[in-house]
């Protein structure tokens, strides 16, 4: 884990709702997880940036908080893996000072029919986008728990309730996180923890790539959108931000959807 960088004076953005606070995003070197983490400092969050073998990646991301006068450390860790998740938060608490918001944005995809579908590919996505919120989660609330509270987000998808063949192990694992949210809600309300999930849509990232190259492609998913755009990192961000503030401390044990009415189009909601 590097030495937490920061620049004394304040930040340029007008919006402190984070000031104070400590949150650790998993999977923030690139994509959603990028843009939540550079949100999260802008607002005023101390940040740890959660990474695994991609170190230039990470640093770049805190060298970009630095810049703009925020604090940030790079995290390393695979998040399936228990000793790993055990290290990175304790070593984020002890130059953080605390954490109050964990992000479990870490997520991957593995594509084929179900009936091709191996063991090891079922495996590692479930290790990775199940396990991974699991581990993660239990050591942050084991500290919020003792410091007065805290908010767990975990980055779903519309799939945790949108069916997405070839996609059987993703959408389990979506689903899985969703009864999770709900259940840790109840279970962590006493200790003032707040469990929400957010559920992107088409979001304009890497994972999509093939997608947004295509012209084709991308226009037949801009149609099935009712706002008509694809969404960008920045909106699923601005939302963590929200409800990682105080603003939103009545909002526990539920998804909230970020998709430009996607989910309505398809009569899944």
């Amino acid at each position: 884990m590097s030495t937490l960088r920061h620049m004394p004076s304040t930040p340029p953005s007008q919006h402190r709702s984070l000031q104070g606070k400590a949150a650790l995003v998993t999977g923030a070197s690139s994509g959603i997880g990028r843009e939540i983490a550079l949100e999260l400092a802008r607002r005023g969050a101390v940040v740890g940036v959660n990474y695994i073998g991609k170190p230039d990646a990470a640093q770049e991301v805190v060298q970009a908080i630095a810049n703009e006068q925020g604090k940030a450390l790079a995290c390393e860790a695979d998040v399936s893996k228990a000793a790993d998740v055990t290290r990175m938060v304790s070593d984020f608490i002890k130059q953080a000072g605390r954490i109050d918001v964990l992000v479990n944005n870490a997520g991957i995809e593995e594509e084929s029919p179900f009936l091709e579908k191996t063991e090891e590919e079922w495996d590692k996505v479930m290790a990775v986008n199940l396990k991974g919120p699991f581990l993660c989660t239990q050591m942050a609330a084991r500290s919020m728990a003792k410091t007065g509270g805290g908010t767990i987000i975990n980055i779903s998808s519309v799939h945790e309730d949108l069916p997405f063949p070839g996609y059987a192990s993703y959408c389990a694992a979506k689903g899985g996180l969703r009864m999770l949210c709900r259940d840790l809600a109840l279970e962590l309300a006493p200790h003032k923890i707040n469990v929400v999930n957010v559920a992107p849509g088409a979001i304009a990232t890497p994972i999509n790539l093939r997608t947004l190259q295509d012209p084709e492609k991308k226009l037949a998913l801009i149609r099935e959108i009712p706002l008509g755009r694809i969404g960008e990192p920045s909106d699923v961000a601005k939302l963590v931000c929200y409800l990682a503030s105080d603003d939103a401390s009545y909002i526990t044990g539920t998804t909230v959807v970020i998709d430009g009415g996607l989910m309505h189009q398809t009569g899944s909601l």
